[in-house]
């Protein structure tokens, strides 16, 4: 797999997922809660407006990109973080999704590579149409294992920070842990890593 093929399909499957967009809304969501609530002290308005947020970024790749499924979710996602949130009356309560969608994505992510099955390469033989094809390459295979498993330490960081600042009551710092560890910092550093035991072709068992 060369350089140039492996960046246009990471591209390709960075794009296929949401893109630039899907990576704002879910800062912008976190971020504006954040702000909102320290502002106001409210929680239901805090959650409100980080909703109406959300939904205008939906609103805009629905109407430019056609992407129902991105925008729903994304909508989805924060609608649950407002309605748990309003529920309780903890701001902390927003980001309780935050923790539970790192450790359920590190367990996806372990069971994939414990079967021998890692998503990374999962995902990359459905972007490039050759399906499982990968599974008869061993190099290959033990890349796309590598690469999940640098996922699945992202993941077990990200609840191991997250799930003491939730238990603590730390609202501030569990908004800053859902975001850098959670959302497109940690994300990007992770492709970055992939991108590197990707880069050469493996060479043949």
């Amino acid at each position: 797999m060369s350089l140039d093929v492996l960046t246009r399909k990471s591209l390709s499957l960075f794009s296929a997922v949401g893109g630039w967009r899907m990576v704002a809304e879910g800062v912008a969501s976190r971020v504006v809660f954040l702000i909102a609530y320290l502002l106001t002290g409210e929680v239901w308005t805090s959650a409100l407006i980080a909703v109406g947020v959300v939904l205008v970024f939906a609103v805009v790749r629905v109407w430019t990109d056609r992407r129902y499924w991105s925008a729903a979710i994304g909508l989805v996602i924060v609608g649950g973080s407002t309605l748990l949130a309003g529920s309780t009356g903890q701001a902390i309560d927003f980001y309780l999704p935050a923790v539970f969608i790192q450790a359920a994505q590190g367990a996806v992510f372990l069971l994939s590579v414990l079967v021998r099955w890692p998503m990374v390469g999962v995902a990359l033989g459905v972007l490039r149409r050759d399906k499982f094809a990968w599974r008869h390459d061993p190099a290959l295979r033990r890349r796309y294992q590598l690469c999940t498993a640098v996922f699945v330490v992202k993941c077990c960081i990200a609840t191991a920070v997250q799930v003491p600042l939730y238990l603590a009551g730390q609202t501030i710092g569990l908004a800053i842990a859902a975001t850098l560890l959670g959302g497109a910092p940690s994300a990007g550093v992770c492709l970055y890593v992939c991108w590197r035991i990707l880069r050469e072709e493996p060479e043949a068992a």
